[in-house]
């Protein structure tokens, strides 16, 4: 191991794990929030079964502008709300508010265009055996679409990454922010380098796994 690297062992290991948590977040939010808006946004659509051009109109709306949103400026733009949720603007925890709002926004937008390539027979085909909102979503909608759902989330997940490198702004360390203050602020630009490439293993892992896990449930 370069010497570099075990003089800040301690450090980039912290590092490593302020990543994994604000991302971890991340994705929690995405999940449990994202998922739900995106089919929302896909079901309340014109000729779709729940449509509600009011419901629609009013949250493409809102995805759209928070994903218009520079995310600098989205991570200042929310330090209010970020000190009201977490008491605090500053620090890891508070970094996880900007992100998880970014990453709901984001996946939402990934799972209504997965569920748009849905064949519009299979939604037919529920609604003749007369199959509720909830299981045409849950047992029709998700099952089809479930490898796509899992890739939108890999490529959603590589952005969680890359936006929580921003995250230094604020005080959320990560890799990205350990890369800036100790590799090229003190220019240390193999201390960076090294920064790099376990950012660019992370990145291709998960999208290794995530690719993986897509064609394994990918039964066409």
């Amino acid at each position: 191991m370069p010497d570099v690297l075990v003089q800040y062992e301690a450090e980039i290991l912290r590092a490593i794990l302020e990543t994994l948590y604000m991302v971890g977040a991340s994705i929690a939010a995405a999940v449990i929030v994202g998922l739900p808006i995106g089919t929302l946004l896909f079901m309340t659509q014109k000729h779709k079964p729940l449509e509600q051009p009011i419901v629609y109109h009013a949250l493409n709306f809102v995805v759209n502008v928070v994903r218009s949103f520079p995310f600098l400026l989205l991570v200042v733009f929310c330090i209010p709300l970020t000190r009201l949720i977490v008491g605090t603007a500053i620090g890891t925890t508070a970094a996880i508010v900007p992100l998880a709002i970014i990453a709901i926004a984001h996946y939402a937008r990934l799972v209504e265009q997965s569920l748009l390539d849905v064949p519009p027979g299979i939604i037919e085909a529920a609604q003749a055996m007369g199959a509720s909102t909830y299981e045409l979503t849950t047992k029709f909608l998700f099952v089809e679409a479930r490898s796509t759902l899992i890739l939108s989330l890999t490529t959603s997940i590589v952005s969680f990454i890359s936006y929580s490198t921003i995250m230094g702004v604020v005080g959320g360390g990560g890799i990205g922010d350990f890369a800036i203050r100790y590799g090229y602020q003190q220019f240390k630009t193999d201390l960076m380098l090294y920064m790099i490439i376990i950012m660019i293993v992370l990145v291709q892992a998960i999208q290794l796994l995530g690719t993986f896990i897509a064609r394994s449930l990918d039964k066409r």
